[in-house]
């Protein structure tokens, strides 16, 4: 069992788009990731994800309106909905979601990453 610290998890990121593991539980990842622009609009079949944003801002667009989120917010994408997280500028977020799940759910781009890198 040990602490996790978010800010030192982040300052070990480099890119964007690339979630990395710092905490696993009940089959759960714990992610965090750095993000700027837009994403793929995708979905996840089987899968629930929940976005927490640590710092900055990210707008979720999904089909029918956008939702924003700020620091401190969080937002829980239902398994099956269609979405495409978008930061104007760069952005800490913090992810939870089933281990195994595939960024890019439904989609395979140069942005999927297949097996995040535990740090």
């Amino acid at each position: 069992m040990e602490k996790v610290n978010l800010a030192e998890k982040l300052a070990l990121v480099d890119d964007f788009w690339h979630p990395r593991v710092v905490a696993e539980l009940n089959g759960q990842h714990v992610k965090v990731v750095k993000l700027a622009g837009p994403f793929v609009w995708h979905q996840h079949e089987r899968e629930d994800e929940l976005f927490l944003v640590v710092r900055g801002e990210l707008r979720m667009e999904l089909r029918d309106r956008s939702i924003e989120l700020r620091e401190g917010e969080l937002l829980v994408v239902p398994r099956g909905v269609e979405h495409r997280p978008v930061a104007e500028r760069e952005v800490e977020v913090l992810l939870f979601e089933p281990a195994g799940t595939l960024n890019t759910g439904n989609v395979r781009d140069e942005r999927t990453v297949d097996a995040p890198e535990r740090i």
